[in-house]
């Protein structure tokens, strides 16, 4: 139902549900806790929020005078609660699907007659200066970004695996793209 990505609409429903908050808060709390390094724009909150209740999931609590704008609470309902159980109840589709970017472009490499070894090579460095970066996270970040940074690790560990695999197959791999 919501697919691979990070769903923006759940989670500040999920927010909403733990309770009543400002669009301000939410953005704040989605960047303490879900974004890291890439915060939520105050657009997209409020364009979510918006969706949210026209859809009859929030609704507006009580309005306070604010500095330039009115600041407006936003409370869920039953609707917007069922949803988030429903959510988050349903697992996440299992990673990977068996059609991947780094696949694709070893077979293509392949295929043109280009050096997939190299392209191999250059993914597993980009792989390793992502890892050193997670690594650091990990070391100073609290909790949060101690779990989020192993989760990365794990994932792109998967990753050298594969590079190392599909290097050592690439010319049986070669003869199987060429001879298609």
């Amino acid at each position: 139902m919501y697919g691979l990505r990070m769903s923006v609409p759940m989670t500040l429903l999920g927010l909403l549900e733990r309770e009543p908050s400002h669009g301000y808060d939410l953005k704040r709390d989605y960047d303490s806790f879900f974004s890291r390094g890439k915060p939520l724009p105050f657009g997209q909150v409020y364009a979510t929020l918006g969706r949210l209740a026209r859809d009859g999931k929030i609704v507006i609590g009580e309005v306070e005078p604010g500095v330039g704008h009115e600041r407006k609470r936003y409370v869920i309902t039953d609707l917007g609660a069922t949803e988030v159980e429903s959510w988050l109840t349903e697992p996440v589709e299992a990673e990977p699907n068996l059609q991947t970017v780094l696949f694709t472009k070893v077979v293509l490499a392949l295929m043109l007659g280009r050096p997939a070894e190299e392209y191999l090579d250059s993914q597993r460095a980009a792989h390793l200066r992502r890892m050193t970066e997670l690594t650091e996270i990990r070391r100073g970040g609290d909790l949060v970004d101690t779990l989020l940074a192993d989760h990365g690790l794990f994932r792109l560990e998967a990753d050298l695996r594969w590079i190392d695999i599909t290097v050592a197959r690439l010319d049986a791999l070669r003869e199987t793209v060429l001879r298609a």
